[in-house]
């Protein structure tokens, strides 16, 4: 790879520490890129920053709904490395719980995180995409196509994200493309900062929800992140690649016993 190649390759990612995020994050460092993470958990960060022990990796712990901070960041990233390639958006908190007790503080929070944080990323990152001719890559959930109850923030922002990301596509086009990544059910238990990790248990019940008959990896959505993100897959824009096993076909039926 040439050196001038190999400045063009400089991704961005938020919520970058932990999680998908951190399987995100090490796919694009092996696969050569300079990466420039931002993760709130400042503990997470310190951790993980030094176990990739590299000088590609810029790690910042912060808010990715401070648009002062994402600027920064996008900024900082573009003139340490040379240009920015890849804007990915990976961020995301949920609030789960009954909706008579969701408060407007709490719904308003989990839309700034996972939505307006996905729009602050892709405006700052805009002008050092449209030279390097590069893409965005969001992270939904099929939590935008199906809900499980109580979900409600987090569902509108997921949701808020497919939309977000085809409005980008047509915005940004044809200099930058733009596309997301729904995840299903992904356990990332063991991809946590070590005060976090907890031990992966499966139950058959669980493998048989899903056709391929497993439950998803973080691995899983960071090839799926790289495969968007290649300019040779210059003709895919707009996109919701839904990576869950097949999970989301699959009409399930409560069994009534035989008597």
């Amino acid at each position: 790879m040439s050196e001038a190649s190999q400045a063009a390759r400089v991704a961005v990612v938020t919520g970058g520490a932990q999680g998908i995020g951190r399987a995100i994050v090490r796919a694009f460092l092996d696969d050569g890129y300079d990466v420039a993470l931002l993760d709130q958990d400042a503990e997470a960060v310190e951790e993980f920053a030094a176990e990739a022990a590299t000088s590609r990796l810029m790690a910042i712990s912060g808010d990715c709904a401070d648009e002062a901070l994402v600027a920064e960041l996008t900024a900082g990233a573009a003139h340490r490395f040379g240009g920015v390639s890849v804007a990915v958006h990976n961020a995301g908190i949920a609030a789960n719980g009954p909706l008579e007790s969701l408060s407007l503080e709490r719904w308003r929070r989990v839309l700034d995180v996972n939505l307006t944080g996905a729009f602050l990323l892709a405006r700052a990152a805009a002008p050092w995409l449209r030279r390097s001719r590069g893409s965005i890559v969001n992270i939904a959930s099929t939590r935008a196509l199906m809900s499980e109850a109580n979900t409600e923030a987090y569902s509108a922002s997921k949701g808020g994200i497919v939309a977000l990301t085809h409005a980008l596509a047509v915005s940004l086009g044809p200099e930058v493309r733009v596309n997301c990544v729904s995840p299903g059910w992904i356990e990332t238990g063991a991809h946590q900062k070590r005060a976090a990790v907890r031990p992966v248990h499966h139950s058959d019940a669980d493998r048989a929800q899903h056709p391929v008959g497993r439950v998803g990896t973080p691995e899983d959505i960071a090839r799926a992140v790289l495969f968007l993100a290649d300019p040779a897959n210059g003709f895919v824009t707009g996109q919701n690649l839904v990576i869950d096993g097949g999970m989301t076909r699959k009409m399930i039926y409560v069994e009534e016993e035989t008597q």
